[in-house]
């Protein structure tokens, strides 16, 4: 981070030093271009100035506009020299400041860079300090309570407030105030000498002097008739000094109850270099208490924290002895050690191993006068070994394995994990495993053992002679794995399969077992549907022995069983049993018919559902059922709904055919859908043939589903496509297709004409035709929609190329005939 803050500041200076050369450079240039090639006349002043005069301005002429000295003439105008400006000597002493200034401000980055990275190290390296945050956390104050209790131990001093209280047979209060030479004025007595007495003392000296004046005084719970009592009033303020390796030594005045840690907090702790362990409170040129404040951040406690005095020093000292713990520990980070604590002691400290944590050895990484150097430092050890200072610890990790375990999987009735110590064989691991299921493969099992050089090997038993007493018994080893195949695992399933008008159909695949009889399948799979035909049931069974050589082999066995529909256990089951890979063909009846059903909508006299009656029955026939049609009906603009169920096939060519319509669309052509397996198609009818000829060539027999829709009469006609104003219009009788476009403002510039169309209410589309150079354009009915396609790119370039091709042949033509009158008017001259 250093290096790149340095980098930093020396391209930015370098930047400075280019901007600054070439501005000088482009003086220099500007001042050889204003200065004229031929000699100055001597009438003309000078340009060049004496030696240590400054330069006179050049007299002002005619001035011609060119760039330069229009710059010039502005500067000028600003008050600015022109030559001093453009002086190269002025301009490269401009450019030596600017380097000292560039510098200067290089030099103070690179030493703000220095001091961040600093002092970023030195927070990361304090906070890896066990202790650190008790003088760094906002909800931990050390600050002294007022509302204590007066303590005994108290010494008076200049500034405190007392108040003697006098009770008993004589009641009296007494205030008093200890000035600056230690003394206390007290009614009736005088002054008393209070300063440097603890609370204790100073009422016991009271008692001795107010004796005289109160009848039998004493301290309270005595044998006096009169009892004294002192009570702290307002506390004075005492300055301490904090000195030594601490965050911000200095000078600090606190409240008189204070003690060493509520100074020492104010002062932010000690710093990277300040000792924990022991910090020294100074009175008089004498230590009067060592601090450690492991207690407090150990046990909570801190029994050698005294109350502090004026001018008492506390002094903080450099660490002698830290080391680090790293690893699998509870709290790794740095911990200071007195000369005598073992390693035992730091982990203490760490607040012990992790639960996955290697606690028979710790690595330790410490430093000689030369070189660095590695201990292993055991268990046993621990409370023994004295660390030195800078010693690295580190836990490492548990290995992730097992001294003592083996696994057995497959059709045992408890698989899973086992202790090698109470299952030392492999007959008596499956005991323990509560023995074999029945589907368990004892011909050949597996037992994947790993090496002591790790690699894994494979060991092939048969349990079989094994479990009989023929081969002897395998002894395990710590992670060895017993895999015992199952005898469904080894084959391949076996199913049956029903297909046809069964209620859980129409394929339905059942898992294979024994003695499973056609009629239990059928009830496995719903029972007959009702459609079923049950008489002629057929079994379709693989054969395992087919002649390859032979092209007339048999490759299956075909079973026909009359079964009984109600599939009761009977004698007249027919007890075939099934195996594997059966598939059971149940056809539908040839006699049975679901109801169809058919939609009348709009103008019907009883419009509605209605069931067809006969597989032949016409579109007369219901009509005549449903009433017939309805005076306001429109005859012509009947519709059929029919649904289409189309193939795999079918639904792909449609696509195909889509995506290229998909791809026109884009261009304003055609407009398309996505093909779907079921859709209902319009199919025109025309409905007046039918009802003038019933069961006619024109009438359509009915099918399941159909929806016949018979409109209002219509007295309309929808212009849409590429018009001027696409509207809709009311029929007029006998108007041409032509007039109708008139009404929507007739073509536009992109009609393309010739593919112009017509609905009808029925469904049905005319096109227009062409009729040599004409085109002929469909007949408009009541309710039709005309649609006029936009033209593309590829139209107009048609007609363009059309267009070019008829003026190639029309020049040609032209050509050919002045030549020819040309010959005619040279031979008749």
């Amino acid at each position: 981070m250093k290096n790149f803050f340095r980098n930093l500041s020396t391209f930015s200076a370098g930047r400075t030093i280019v901007q600054a050369f070439s501005i000088s450079l482009f003086a220099v240039i500007v001042v050889n271009a204003q200065t004229p090639a031929s000699s100055t006349p001597s009438s003309a002043p000078s340009s060049t100035p004496a030696k240590g005069q400054p330069a006179a301005p050049a007299s002002t002429g005619p001035t011609t506009t060119t760039g330069t000295q229009t710059t010039t003439q502005q500067s000028t105008e600003k008050g600015a020299d022109p030559k001093k400006s453009a002086d190269p000597k002025a301009l490269l002493n401009q450019v030596e400041k600017a380097d000292e200034k560039a510098n200067d401000k290089n030099a103070a980055t690179n030493e703000d860079a220095d001091e961040a990275y600093r002092q970023a190290e030195l927070t990361k390296m304090r906070r890896k300090i066990f202790g650190y945050q008790l003088f760094n956390n906002s909800k931990l104050s050390f600050e002294p309570s007022e509302n204590l209790a007066t303590p005994r131990d108290y010494t008076v001093g200049p500034g405190d407030e007392l108040t003697a209280y006098i009770y008993g047979y004589s009641q009296s209060q007494i205030e008093m105030v200890v000035n600056s030479d230690g003394f206390a004025f007290v009614k009736p007595i005088g002054p008393v000498q209070l300063s440097g007495r603890t609370i204790e003392q100073a009422q016991k000296e009271l008692i001795t002097r107010l004796s005289p004046y109160y009848n039998n005084l004493g301290a309270p719970g005595s044998s006096a008739s009169t009892y004294l009592q002192i009570r702290l009033g307002r506390i004075r303020t005492i300055r301490v000094m904090v000195l030594g390796e601490v965050i911000t030594p200095g000078t600090y005045n606190v409240s008189s109850l204070s003690t060493a840690l509520n100074a020492l907090y104010l002062t932010g702790g000690p710093n990277e270099l300040g000792s924990f362990r022991q910090i020294n409170v100074v009175r008089r040129n004498k230590v009067v208490a060592t601090l450690d404040l492991y207690e407090l951040l150990m046990n909570g406690m801190l029994n050698t924290d005294i109350r502090l005095q004026d001018n008492d020093v506390v002094q903080v000292g450099v660490y002698k002895k830290r080391v680090e713990i790293k690893g699998n520990v509870k709290r790794p980070g740095l911990y200071e050690l007195l000369p005598t604590e073992p390693i035992g002691k730091v982990l203490d400290y760490a607040g012990g191993f992790t639960d996955n944590a290697y606690t028979d050895r710790l690595k330790l990484l410490g430093l000689t006068s030369k070189e660095r150097r590695i201990v292993d430092v055991r268990s046993s050890d621990y409370d023994k070994y004295i660390p030195s200072n800078g010693d690295e610890i580190t836990a490492d990790m548990l290995l992730p394995r097992f001294e003592n375990m083996v696994t057995i999987s497959g059709p045992v009735y408890r698989p899973g994990q086992y202790s090698l110590d109470q299952n030392k064989s492999l007959l008596q691991l499956i005991k323990n495993a509560e023995g074999l299921t029945g589907e368990a493969f004892t011909g050949r099992i597996n037992v994947v053992r790993t090496r002591d050089d790790l690699s894994v090997e494979n060991i092939s038993i048969n349990l079989a002679d094994m479990m009989n007493g023929k081969t002897e018994d395998l002894l395990l080893r710590r992670e060895d794995q017993i895999i015992i195949p199952s005898k469904f695992e080894l084959r391949e399933g076996a199913f049956i399969k029903v297909v046809g008008e069964v209620n859980q159909g129409p394929e339905v695949n059942l898992a294979y077992t024994s003695n499973l009889t056609l009629e239990d399948a059928i009830i496995r799979s719903g029972g007959f549907k009702e459609s079923a035909a049950t008489s002629k049931i057929e079994i379709v069974r693989r054969r395992r022995d087919v002649n390859v050589q032979s092209a007339s082999a048999q490759i299956a066995d075909i079973f026909i069983f009359d079964v009984n529909r109600d599939l009761t256990l009977n004698g007249s089951n027919s007890h075939f049993v099934l195996e594997p890979y059966d598939e059971i063909l149940i056809r539908p009846s040839s006699n049975y018919q679901p109801q169809t059903f058919v939609t009348f909508q709009g103008e019907i006299v009883s419009p509605g559902i209605y069931g067809i009656k006969s597989k032949d029955e016409k579109l007369s026939d219901l009509l005549v059922r449903a009433g017939g049609l309805t005076a306001q009906a429109y005859e012509n603009g009947a519709t059929l709904l029919r649904k289409v169920t189309l193939s795999e096939e079918e639904i792909n060519q449609r696509n195909k055919a889509v995506s290229e319509i998909s791809d026109d669309a884009k261009k304003g052509r055609f407009e398309a859908e996505a093909v779907v397996k079921d859709k209902q198609e319009a199919i025109g009818i025309d409905l007046g043939r039918i009802l003038r000829n019933p069961s006619g060539k024109e009438d359509i027999i009915l099918q399941d589903g159909d929806i016949i829709d018979i409109p209002k009469r219509l007295e309309t006609v929808r212009l849409q496509g590429e018009l001027l104003f696409p509207t809709t219009v009311k029929y007029r009788s006998g108007s041409s297709f032509m007039d109708y476009v008139s009404q929507g403002g007739g073509f536009t510039r992109m009609s393309l004409k010739r593919k112009s169309y017509v609905i009808y209410p029925n469904g049905s589309i005319d096109r227009t035709r062409k009729f040599l150079f004409f085109n002929v354009y469909p007949k408009v009915e009541p309710g039709s929609e005309i649609h006029v396609p936009q033209r593309t790119q590829s139209d107009l370039a048609e007609a363009q190329r059309a267009m070019q091709s008829v003026i190639g042949i029309s020049s040609t033509l032209m050509t050919l005939i002045t030549t020819v009158l040309a010959f005619k008017v040279l031979g008749a001259q």
